[in-house]
């Protein structure tokens, strides 16, 4: 079996090609030739990498000539919400046409390769009290551009299911952590503030935002699973989450970084890490998955946080 990830050095993507080489698969990835692959220095001599602009139709094309994918697990995009609020246009180009490209190059080849689109539970967005936990079904009323482009990617994989037979499931992945996750992220960012804070290389000040808002996490090692599963054993055209069906807030999750320090940290809120508008809660419902796939979570959340934070105190320990 052939598999293409796009987005391979990314956070999940790294996770997804370690999860793939353990299914004994040939592993194909894309990346950006001004992107950084550190992600995936322990297992480069295991894939193919294969250099390409997600938003250039050729360059999409040859990719997958060249790749002749059975799986394709689509995760190269535009994820920082409070990015797109700053690169509203870019996050849609880089969002919508990289998945354009993807459908067209398959028609134009002829392939017969099963598709997962990682969409977002920021396409829920403004979710009323009664509507948690969150459904496939849920209205989706997206409050950011970074939404707005996933929910475009959503229906755009149904368009092409329903107008051209492509095999396309659609995921819809609530919060997931654990190493390796950007800094700009709010839980790795915390890790990252605290790991400094231990190593004296930051005032004993945690910058934050908004600690109100309560989110759905799960490990992304239960993340890329699911994803397997969901090409694997998922239904070509549906729509399914991928969460661990419980919510806490994003303040108590940082209490529980804090618990695994011995750091005295003083919290201090951020004007600038405040959003224009803000999702107030998230708390997603995967019995649909679950009853398709059997696919159910297994790493607590303490266990992702704590890996989280070694993470980054493993990291800062090798530069100092």
């Amino acid at each position: 079996m052939r598999v293409l990830i796009t987005g391979i050095s990314g956070f999940v993507g790294s996770h997804m090609a370690e999860y793939c080489l353990g299914k004994e698969v040939e592993v194909f990835g894309t990346f950006r030739w001004r992107s950084r692959t550190e992600n995936i220095d322990h297992i480069e001599d295991k894939i193919n990498l294969i250099e390409c602009d997600m938003r250039d139709a050729s360059s999409v094309l040859k990719t997958i000539e060249e790749s002749k994918p059975d799986y394709i697990f689509h995760l190269a995009a535009q994820s920082f919400v409070p990015t797109s609020w700053h690169a509203p246009a870019e996050t849609l180009m880089t969002n919508i046409l990289g998945e354009l490209n993807i459908f067209e190059a398959i028609r134009e080849l002829g392939l017969d390769s099963k598709i997962q689109i990682a969409g977002s539970s920021e396409e829920y967005g403004k979710v009323l009290e009664d509507e948690v936990p969150i459904k496939e079904t849920n209205p989706l009323r997206p409050l950011s551009p970074y939404g707005v482009s996933k929910v475009a990617q959503d229906l755009l994989g149904y368009q092409y299911h329903e107008s051209y037979d492509l095999n396309i499931i659609v995921t819809r992945a609530f919060n997931h952590e654990g190493p390796r996750r950007g800094d700009v992220f709010v839980t790795s960012n915390f890790a990252k503030q605290i790991a400094e804070i231990e190593k004296g290389i930051r005032e004993p000040v945690l910058k934050v935002g908004n600690l109100e808002a309560k989110r759905d996490f799960t490990d992304v090692r239960d993340t890329v699973r699911a994803y397997w599963l969901a090409l694997e054993k998922g239904v070509s055209g549906e729509v399914y989450n991928i969460c661990s069906g419980k919510t806490i807030k994003i303040g108590d999750m940082l209490d529980m970084l804090l618990d695994l320090s011995t750091a005295e940290v003083k919290v201090e809120q951020d004007p600038d890490r405040m959003r224009p508008s803000d999702v107030l809660i998230l708390w997603g419902d995967y019995e649909r998955f679950k009853n398709v796939t059997g696919w159910e979570p297994k790493i607590p959340l303490e266990q992702t946080l704590e890996d989280l934070l070694n993470y980054w105190r493993e990291r800062l320990a090798k530069k100092c």
